[in-house]
């Protein structure tokens, strides 16, 4: 089961207590939700979100126990998701952003380069566009913007140029064949795979996450409660971005204090138990 990142630090900020109505807008199998449900309840209400149909599914049986509302959808949507449940105000939103570790080590998602499985790298099965078909037909000029803007990747135009002649050549539809291409170009020595940034510029593409949590953040601000609480966590600078920014605006229009002027990290000890939890990045926000 998926490790929740930073748990202590996000029930302490969210301060989810009883009676209260929170979303999990990515509830992933629902580490998180499992602990906030337990606070909430019996007269609270959880509504946990997830694009994924197969996460939902797994927190939906990990809560079986308690009654909630289990969405699948983009949290994007969120206004649409709380006006169809007749909700005008919350207590408290929970974006734990990424991808989870049953996503990652599932060959059949094509997120990871560890595994040979197909280019796929969708959250939400159910939408057109995968990897596949970014690093099949997409020009040169534009993977090397994604592989550049998002995840700053320094040989993203060598990276790029080799992926359009090797596709003219063969199709590139696995995951061990596009970790080869970038092989061949990056030979560093360096802890991390060198295709660890081109897998997650092309999973932040396929499923338009920045675009998805700048428009979520908006949103959300209109729907908490004076007091209420918004806790986001982070995986990379581009996320983390965002959210600093959207905290600032809001701040400055006096709608939201910010609780965190630095973002909080994970401890040494969670990192030794877990170690994808490394690049983490909690900010909170309290409604005005």
């Amino acid at each position: 089961m998926h490790k929740p990142v930073m748990l202590n630090e996000v029930i302490k900020y969210l301060q989810p207590k009883k009676g209260d109505i929170i979303v999990d807008c990515t509830v992933g199998t629902g580490g998180h939700s499992c602990e906030i449900a337990k606070l909430i309840l019996p007269n609270g209400i959880l509504i946990a979100v997830d694009r994924d149909k197969k996460m939902l599914a797994l927190a939906k049986e990990r809560l079986k126990d308690f009654k909630n509302y289990f969405i699948q959808q983009n949290f994007k949507n969120i206004d649409a998701i709380l006006q169809g449940l007749n909700i005008e105000k919350v207590d408290g939103f929970l974006f734990d952003l990424g991808v989870s570790s049953l996503q990652l080590d599932d060959p059949d998602r094509g997120f990871s380069f560890k595994f040979s499985g197909y280019l796929d790298m969708r959250m939400d099965r159910e939408n057109l566009v995968s990897a596949f078909d970014l690093v099949n037909n997409l020009p040169a000029e534009e993977l090397e913007r994604i592989f550049r803007e998002y995840s700053q990747e320094r040989y993203a135009h060598r990276i790029a140029d080799a992926i359009v002649k090797t596709r003219i050549k063969e199709t590139i539809s696995t995951t061990v064949q596009l970790a080869d291409v970038v092989k061949k170009i990056i030979r560093r020595k360096h802890f991390i795979h060198p295709a660890t940034r081109i897998f997650q510029a092309l999973r932040i593409a396929v499923n338009q996450e920045l675009e998805n949590l700048s428009m979520a953040l908006d949103k959300t601000i209109t729907f908490l409660k004076p007091k209420g609480r918004i806790c986001v966590i982070s995986f990379h600078s581009g996320e983390d971005r965002i959210v600093k920014n959207k905290f600032r605006k809001f701040s400055k229009d006096k709608s939201l204090n910010i609780l965190s002027k630095k973002p909080l990290v994970p401890f040494k000890g969670e990192i030794s138990n877990n170690p994808r939890a490394r690049s983490a990045k909690l900010r909170i926000g309290e409604k005005r």
